[in-house]
């Protein structure tokens, strides 16, 4: 059986830049200033370097300039194997991981790392529901890690909600996310999971016609006021599924989310933690079962990097 890693873009570097340009560019070199198609010619003994052929704008680009991957050393095959193994893991790749495989710095395996989930985040998505907004979206909400800053109380005169700090969600993460049975998933970082931060994002990202499934919690009391159905589960009482209403699906991406967490990351500061969330979504969307393979996965992950750049230079 033929190994993945003996393709040619992952151990030349010309053939890793052809394939990142057939990826951005199916139409033809794209100027990366004033966005003019195919109106650009190689600049002599530069490979892979254009020049824009507009009069008023004659400006030089890369496959990789307004990238998550512009200024990078890295040779572009070690990029393309990074967005592999990170697209082809479901649980994810550690840092240490990739300074291993690639061969490069763990600091500079740190910031690819980063830079790959910077290119799987996503942005000004409509909202789910199906086609005709009548799907079923399931809702809940789960913590993982500790705040950066312990919650305090007025009321306690300083003291943490939680002193010995084991018990509940006190003190920890607060990550809501939904899913669309058979479709996408969207997890959000929040400071507090309040009934009025859920009702926004779950506003803001489910379509009115859809019918909604989530646990008795209190954070959800107002949901069936704003959507065609709301049904609920009482794990409380023992119950985890009725029929078709149950969170079996979004509690499954949140076990994943964490096996991976902790197995493999082991260690993510909250301002990162919206990144890590993005990178489990963006693998969750482009699951074998919509039709994505490893490479296809990968190759989607590429064309999200256009436009998105990272500038700090060392972990924190």
């Amino acid at each position: 059986m033929p190994n993945a890693f003996d393709a040619p873009h992952f151990t030349n570097e010309a053939a890793a830049r052809e394939l990142i340009e057939s990826i951005r560019w199916p139409h033809g070199p794209v100027c990366s200033h004033c966005g003019v198609v195919n109106r650009a010619y190689q600049v002599k003994g530069r490979a892979g370097l254009y020049r824009c052929a507009e009069r008023l704008c004659r400006k030089d680009f890369t496959c990789t300039t307004g990238t998550v991957m512009e200024r990078s050393k890295i040779p572009l095959h070690k990029w393309m194997m990074g967005f592999y193994l990170m697209n082809a893991s479901k649980k994810g790749v550690s840092a240490h991981q990739l300074h291993r495989a690639l061969g490069i710095t763990y600091q500079s395996a740190w910031f690819m790392g980063h830079r790959i989930r910077e290119a799987m985040t996503s942005g000004g998505l409509m909202p789910v529901g199906g086609p005709d907004g009548s799907g079923i979206v399931e809702v809940d909400e789960t913590y993982f890690g500790p705040t950066a800053e312990a919650k305090v109380s007025k009321q306690r005169k300083g003291r943490p909600y939680n002193p010995r700090g084991s018990r509940g969600p006190a003190n920890k993460r607060a990550i809501v996310a939904l899913v669309e049975r058979g479709g996408s998933l969207r997890s959000f970082h929040v400071a507090n999971a309040d009934k009025a931060t859920v009702n926004a994002i779950i506003a803001a990202n489910i379509k009115p016609e859809a019918r909604v499934f989530t646990d008795e919690s209190r954070l959800y009391a107002d949901v069936e006021a704003q959507f065609a159905e709301h049904q609920t589960v009482r794990h409380s009482a023992k119950e985890y599924a009725r029929g078709e209403v149950h969170t079996n699906t979004i509690e499954g991406s949140f076990s994943i989310f964490k096996r991976g967490m902790k197995g493999v990351y082991q260690h993510c500061a909250e301002k990162h933690l919206h990144r890590y969330l993005a990178e489990f979504d963006f693998r969750y969307n482009h699951r074998v079962g919509l039709g994505y393979s490893d490479i296809d996965r990968t190759k989607a992950a590429i064309k999200g990097v256009e436009g998105k750049r990272l500038t700090y230079r060392q972990p924190h």
